[in-house]
């Protein structure tokens, strides 16, 4: 596999940054990140078809671009992937109602079920999908032992449109995933996120979906910001990033996490990024900086897999972690790149949500503040 990191800015146009496909034969994916201004431009995809005439492109708008060991905004990056023995197939469709997700998960995988499939990345609308009930589509349609991994699309803090890139101009409500085929394909992930259970451990007793009415019997909006104080909760929900809930899914099951996206101040309520199911036990967490750094070296150290020549790493990273590690955010992406080593070249972006398979729970579920790797090489 060969491997191509490019940047585009209005300013300068395309600059290489890493490697190069001159020379190389096989079949391009190339994956695109940019802020939302730049990708929905219907130009956008014209241009990186210009400089990858015939590949497969996929992509999606961002809170912000992970380039190489920086973070990066007002641009597009775009990773290009040779693949010299594997090929790659993808599908979209569009999502009209979040009710619908999970029957889009599921469709999509069985449109890429087929003979020697290893790996679906997905990348998909960050505000009209139900990020869970996503998942569990894939993970009931997909091949078993197939692993998925990926992430939902950002719109920086607004929080107002996401944008999926589907080997057309990006649009809104779009789910792409691509397969990967082959037997010389080898594929590494990891997905931590470095936060702290702190508190007592209470259920959920009134929820729908990802909104969360009460906590042990009492509103929920009361009970998050009596824990946070008066002075956090004046700054809700935004503050609510510092402060997500872990939630123990099933007996058996990695908890997950979920970040806070917004209150209703009438009915009392919360809603975060994920479902958060009723009669689950659930905690608040918080962290320190240095404990989101080194989690996301260790999710590195995890996906990193021997390759032979190039390897591309792909890095999902919640937008939540960059707004707590703030001006130290390039020092997340900066472990990353020394966890995953020299052989990968790095690009991603910040998210609405991550895709991944967690510790021993081989299906793929919905996160929040975590950093997620895909690496990619073949033998």
């Amino acid at each position: 596999m060969r491997v191509e990191l490019a940047k585009w800015t209005d300013a300068d146009g395309w600059e290489l940054e890493r490697g190069t496909l001159e020379g190389a034969t096989g079949q391009d994916l190339v994956v695109v990140f940019g802020d939302a201004a730049l990708i929905s431009r219907p130009e956008t995809y014209g241009r990186v078809l210009e400089r990858y005439p015939g590949a497969e492109v996929i992509g999606c708008s961002t809170s912000g671009n992970i380039l190489d060991d920086r973070v990066e905004d007002d641009c597009i990056v775009a990773h290009a992937l040779r693949f010299e023995r594997s090929r790659v197939r993808c599908v979209a469709m569009e999502v009209r109602d979040p009710k619908g997700s999970r029957a889009v998960g599921e469709t999509l995988a069985r449109k890429l079920a087929g003979a020697g499939l290893r790996h679906v990345f997905i990348l998909s609308d960050g505000l009209h999908v139900n990020g869970s009930e996503l998942a569990a589509g894939f993970n009931h349609a997909c091949p078993e032992g197939v692993r998925m991994t990926g992430g939902l699309a950002g719109d920086g803090t607004a929080f107002k449109e996401t944008w999926v890139v589907a080997n057309g101009p990006a649009r809104p409500r779009q789910v792409v995933a691509a397969g990967l085929y082959g037997e010389d394909l080898v594929v590494g992930y990891g997905c931590l996120h470095g936060w702290e259970n702190f508190g007592v451990q209470r259920h959920v007793t009134r929820s729908e979906g990802n909104v969360v009415f009460e906590i042990d019997g009492e509103p929920a909006l009361d009970l998050y910001r009596r824990y946070l104080g008066d002075e956090m909760a004046r700054g809700l929900p935004a503050t609510g990033l510092r402060f997500p809930l872990v939630v123990e899914l099933a007996e058996g099951e990695e908890p997950v996490v979920r970040t806070l996206l917004a209150i209703d101040e009438e009915a009392k309520s919360l809603t975060f990024a994920g479902d958060v199911p009723a009669r689950r036990v659930v905690m608040l967490m918080k962290t320190n900086l240095d404990g989101l750094i080194a989690a996301a070296k260790a999710a590195a150290e995890v996906a990193r897999v021997e390759a032979s020549g190039d390897g591309a790493a792909l890095a999902v990273s919640c937008v939540g972690r960059r707004l707590v590690l703030s001006r130290q955010v390039e020092e997340e992406v900066e472990a990353v790149k020394e966890g995953i080593g020299e052989a990968f070249t790095l690009s991603g972006y910040y998210s609405y949500g991550e895709l991944a398979p967690t510790g021993e729970h081989v299906h793929c579920q919905l996160h929040n503040q975590t950093m997620t790797l895909t690496t990619l090489s073949e033998r």
